[in-house]
């Protein structure tokens, strides 16, 4: 009696690759694996995952935690990631974000004003 190879389940589930070659990595990085390679120095200075020392390969969880956390500190040199858009900006008669009429308050005060007196008067004015 001949033995058999062990066949495969038949379920099948899939496994999301948490370590990848560069090729990989450099893909997350929106680069080919050539410029990743020439990057990777530098990158590596700027604190970007190493490899593991074993396999080789790139920590994806450990790349898209550098790549959000690499702009950290720099706040005050992006304003736009921060701060909100001028229109949410309190106006220079606002009295800041504790005033009690602000913008959306006196907007919705203007309509309720204008739809009580259209009811008022029978109709629209």
């Amino acid at each position: 009696m001949t033995s058999r190879a062990p066949t495969s389940s038949t379920l099948r589930f899939r496994v999301d690759p948490a370590d990848v070659p560069a090729e990989k990595a450099a893909r997350r990085l929106h680069l080919t694996e050539a410029q990743f390679r020439e990057k990777l120095p530098e990158l590596l200075a700027r604190g970007f995952p190493a490899a593991d020392p074993t396999t080789g390969m790139f920590d994806l969880e450990a790349i898209d935690r550098w790549r959000a956390e690499r702009h950290r500190g720099r706040d005050q040199a992006l304003p736009e990631l921060t701060s909100a858009p001028p229109s949410l900006q309190p106006a220079a008669s606002d009295n800041g974000p504790g005033d009690s009429l602000g913008r959306v308050e006196r907007f919705c005060a203007a309509k309720e004003r204008q739809t009580a007196g259209r009811r008022r008067h029978g109709g629209a004015a």
